[in-house]
């Protein structure tokens, strides 16, 4: 059976890493993990929270200040 395009991909990045890891120790490969954790939430949804946030500040202060 044929691969398709995303199994393909996804095999060669399997083999680079594979490789990459080939020839060196547990301790060695432990180090070369990412260090940076990854937001557990998308930089979508954040600008979003933010802009409900703010933008219900904003208005709340033009009201405010326009219609005393």
């Amino acid at each position: 059976m044929a691969q398709t395009p995303q199994q393909r991909r996804a095999n060669l990045k399997f083999a680079k890493e594979t490789e990459a890891r080939m020839g060196k120790s547990e301790s060695q490969i432990k180090k070369r993990a990412k260090d940076t954790p990854k937001s557990p939430i998308s930089p979508f949804w954040l600008a979003l929270l933010a802009f409900v946030v703010f933008g219900g500040l904003i208005f709340e202060i033009i009201s405010r200040i326009f219609l005393r």
